[in-house]
């Protein structure tokens, strides 16, 4: 069977198609450009911890599933923020700020806790409701996962060990 030019052109731009199509899929969203503003008052634009694998954590001093996992974030910070990775606890507007504050001393959160007052935080990341709800970022600056409800810390010690070396 003999192939004619205009077959093999025909091939060749089909595969160039699904090559494209594959690496489309696989590519992911950036992560929003967004700047923090800790309890402290200081401000962090997330663009700017690029180069490090970054939690950013919605949370609520309300919620039972996030009191529950914060051990387990200050752990995890612990255990791998000298690597290259950042931890961003971001309290909902529709809590306290007085309750976030008084968490965050009391139990002695070694990452920055920030205060989404207005929304417009949990809204650039796709109006986050739920709590808890994290997202992971690579170290390029594009979300590598979402979660809501508490994490599997089992998978994500994989993810950050495999991603920070």
């Amino acid at each position: 069977m003999r192939i004619n030019a205009k077959q093999l052109i025909i091939a060749l731009v089909a595969v160039a198609i699904a090559a494209g199509l594959a690496l489309s899929l696989t590519k992911k969203p950036a992560a929003p450009a967004v700047v923090f503003t800790t309890l402290s008052g200081k401000r962090i634009d997330l663009a700017s911890l690029r180069g490090k694998i970054v939690l950013v954590n919605f949370w609520d001093t309300g919620c039972p599933g996030c009191i529950a996992e914060m051990p387990q974030l200050v752990k995890t910070y612990q255990t791998y923020h000298a690597r290259g990775f950042e931890l961003i606890a971001v309290a909902m507007s529709f809590d306290t700020p007085r309750f976030v504050k008084d968490y965050r001393s009391a139990h002695h959160l070694p990452f920055r806790v920030a205060f989404d007052a207005t929304g417009k935080i949990s809204r650039a990341f796709g109006n986050v409701q739920l709590t808890p709800t994290s997202f992971i970022i690579g170290k390029d600056g594009h979300l590598l996962q979402r979660t809501v409800g508490t994490l599997d810390f089992a998978r994500l010690d994989q993810l950050l060990d495999r991603r920070l070396g």
